[in-house]
């Protein structure tokens, strides 16, 4: 099963990552901007995404993805650990992150 410690190696291994606390949980930031966290509860993970398909995301896999009230502003979604299928699919969900915060990808 995939877990929070997958989600810090994937996030560590990626070019300039630094893990900073905050909010008294861990974050990975990149280039000063920060493209993951890991919540209390360690079943899953905060990462970006582009609000414009945030919804059609959810919708198509709800027991994977949802954003918590406080996020519903935010380019943030919620990612369940043990609904993802496999380590490489976590590795695409905090790469592409990765790759927002890098700004590879327009958000």
């Amino acid at each position: 099963m995939v877990g929070a410690e997958d989600a810090r190696r994937i996030a560590l291994s990626l070019p300039g990552t630094v893990e900073r606390e905050q909010w008294k949980i861990p974050t990975f930031h990149t280039g000063g901007k920060m493209y993951v966290t890991i919540p209390d509860d360690q079943t899953s993970c905060a990462v970006r995404c582009p609000k414009h398909e945030r919804d059609e995301l959810i919708a198509a896999e709800p027991h994977k993805f949802w954003v918590p009230q406080h996020e519903a502003y935010s380019h943030w979604v919620r990612v369940r650990f043990e609904a993802l299928d496999d380590l490489d699919e976590l590795r695409d969900i905090i790469t592409d992150s990765y790759r927002q915060a890098t700004g590879e990808i327009e958000q």
